[in-house]
Order: structure tokens, then C-alpha cells, then sequence
């Protein structure tokens, strides 16, 4: 098949890099695979790097200029299928789709679990302009349902799926070392976006309650809330414990020198990679019910989960942990077994596939 993918985001995430891992994913298995974004994001020059093509358009505002500027691309580019990922791209696919003679099929991936407007605008959108709906999380699919009452029919919960031979259990020694941290001791961390909803300030105000003088707290991302973090760790004096690493392209590296993960979401997760990524290396888990993360994780099999935007419960999850090794490598080893067998990147990949193929064969 001949597929594009559209994001007008310039953002950075989760979101953005199943995109490119999904792209790559598809391009390996014989596909066509182009990214259309604007210039100024930063898939745009990420896409290169994982070898996906990429072109840029003018689509990170709901404008004319945009819809028309894909319009004349697709008119000299035919394609077999869109797949559009946010709401500005979805909506400029739509236009531009509406006004051709023949057009795509539109497949819009919802990442996210924040509430769909109900109105006649977007119950046409995704009932009648798009051609399927792809959820990252059966959670978001019965929200579309249930809460828009969108047709379930033409909605499919796809997980993003990540490669279990990259995410692996490795030497904790050698990558501490090759990391710069000490050998010794034991490092809780969270991997994600410093987006607000992530929860890492109630991390710290959990943190900052803990007896665990042998922790040390490793934050690995980069976001629009880095100077909020960096001003709550002076607040609760937490310089000595804590240490913000930055984004980092090896994410499996930081994830094998970690003893426990923690990721206290409080809105807006599908299911979370990091999660997913954390499950592969094995970790303990500490997190929260928020969006579709129970469906990748339960709570005393794989993880610990605590309600979100409660510090005192998740200091309580993490302490528990913290004090029992053997619950910490049970867990940990039950978050392995399940992630291999319910969220691998072949599991995606063959079911985006099928998804694709139904959504162009099937009648407009």
C-alpha cells in the first residue's frame, strides 16, 4: 500500500514516535510510507534520522493555506490511504479529501484520552470523513462510543507496540557505568514528556516523603515543564537525590540501570510506551488507572497502582516496593511475560495493516 501519515503537532512524544516506529515498521514489510508535517516540528527533522521519508507541508494550523496545500499534493501524489493523527491534520485531511474526485481512504489514530467534542463538526468527522478510527487503548475506544456515540464498528483499539529485543534486561553494572551513575545504590526513575499531566511533581512530593536514603530519583525527558521540576526539587530540597538527565535517544539504556519505574499520569494517556518499555526490562511498576494503562498493567501482578494526583498513595506504593526486592523481581518478571505476549511491535504492526486494507477496500 501507498500510505501517509500527517501530524501537525510539533511537539515531541509517544504520540510522535509510534508514528515513526510504526512508519519504519510498514516500509520494512514492503509498503510505501511518506510523513507530511510542518517544517517547523520536530518529527520533521527526527523522520530522516529513522529513515522515514518526510515532506514538508504548511499543516500546523486548522487554515485554508494548509488544506489547500495538501489538496495539490495529493492531486499529484496518490495515495492508497491517510492516516492522520491529530485534530488540525484530521481536519485539513477531511477538506482537502472532501474536494477531490478521488480521494483516500482517512484513518484517524486518537493517541490521547481527553473528551471529544459533541457536535455536528466532529461526529462528521469521525463518522463520515474518516473511513476508521484507530484508539491506542480499548479505554479511549469505549469513550468514543459510549460518551460521543460514535459507531463502534468502525473503531479498533491498536496498542502501540514495542520491540521486546531493544527494551530487554541487560548488565545493570555496565550500562550504570557507561551512564556515568553510581554502581551502587538503587535508582527509581520516570521516562516521559515533562508534560503536566505525566504527574512528575507529585513524583517529588511522593519522593520527598520516602525513608529511602539509598534511592536516588532520575527524571529522563524534556518538556514545556522543566522549570516547574527544576523549582519543586529547591522547594523540597531534593538536589542531593535528584537528577534531571534531559532527553535522552537510548531510552532501553536509562530503563537497564533503573530498579523501579514510576509513572503517575494523571490525563491524557492511551496506553503510556514508557509503560510498555518499562514491562520489557523487566521493572517493578508504580502507577496509576488513568486512560488505558490498566489494560497494559494490573495491579498486583504487574505493577502497583495507586490513584492519580495523590502523593501520600504513591509514596505508599513506592515504599512498599522499595523494601521488598522479591516483589520488586515478581512484578517485574510478570510485566516482561505480558508485554511480550499482548504488545509487541509485529502485533501492531499486522493489525494497523489490516485496518489500512479494510479502510481502502471498503465503500466510501
Amino acid at each position: 500500500m501507498r500510505i501517509v501519515h500527517t501530524e501537525a503537532s510539533c511537539g515531541w512524544g509517544g504520540q510522535e514516535i509510534r508514528i515513526l516506529e510504526e512508519s519504519r515498521g510498514m516500509q520494512a514489510r514492503g509498503h510505501q510510507v511518506l510523513l507530511l508535517c510542518p517544517p517547523e516540528s520536530r518529527i520533521f527533522v527526527e523522520a530522516p534520522k529513522r529513515g522515514v521519508p518526510v515532506q514538508a507541508l504548511p499543516l500546523g494550523k486548522k487554515r485554508l493555506r494548509g488544506a489547500m496545500a495538501l489538496r495539490r499534493w495529493l492531486q499529484a501524489n496518490p495515495v492508497d490511504v491517510i492516516n492522520t493523527h491529530s485534530s488540525t491534520d484530521t481536519w485539513l485531511a477531511a477538506l482537502a479529501c472532501k474536494t477531490l474526485s478521488r480521494s483516500p481512504a482517512i484513518v484517524r489514530t486518537r493517541h490521547i484520552s481527553a473528551a471529544v467534542a459533541n457536535n455536528a463538526g466532529t461526529r462528521w468527522l469521525y463518522t463520515r470523513a474518516v473511513r476508521h478510527v484507530v484508539t491506542t487503548g480499548e479505554a479511549i475506544r469505549r469513550q468514543l462510543i459510549e460518551d460521543n456515540g460514535f459507531p463502534g464498528a468502525m473503531i479498533t483499539s491498536v496498542p502501540t507496540g514495542i520491540d521486546p529485543a531493544r527494551f530487554a534486561a541487560g548488565d545493570k553494572a555496565a550500562v550504570r557505568r557507561r551512564l556515568g551513575l553510581a554502581e551502587t545504590g538503587h535508582y527509581l526513575g520516570i521516562v516521559a514528556t515533562l508534560r503536566s499531566w505525566k504527574g512528575h511533581l507529585y513524583l517529588l512530593d511522593a519522593f520527598a516523603r520516602l525513608d529511602a536514603p539509598d534511592w536516588q530519583l532520575l527524571i529522563v525527558g524534556e518538556g514545556p515543564m522543566r522549570e516547574p521540576i527544576t523549582d519543586k526539587i529547591r522547594e523540597l530540597q531534593l538536589q542531593q537525590r535528584v537528577t534531571m538527565v534531559g532527553q535522552q535517544d537510548c531510552p532501553e539504556d536509562w530503563m537497564r540501570a533503573l530498579d523501579l519505574f514510576c509513572l503517575p499520569s494523571y490525563a491524557n494517556e492511551g496506553v503510556p510506551q514508557a509503560v510498555l518499555q518499562a514491562m520489557l526490562t523487566a521493572l517493578p511498576i508504580v502507577t496509576t488507572p488513568v486512560g488505558a494503562i490498566t489494560e497494559a498493567v494490573q495491579d498486583g501482578e504487574s505493577a502497583v497502582v495507586v490513584p492519580p494526583k495523590d502523593a501520600a498513595a504513591l509514596a505508599a506504593g513506592l515504599q512498599r516496593l522499595m523494601a521488598d526486592p522479591e516483589a520488586r523481581r515478581r512484578l517485574g518478571s510478570n510485566a516482561r511475560q505480558r508485554a511480550e505476549s499482548h504488545f509487541s511491535l509485529s502485533s501492531m504492526l499486522d493489525r494497523m495493516e489490516s485496518v489500512f486494507s479494510q479502510a481502502v477496500h471498503a465503500q466510501p
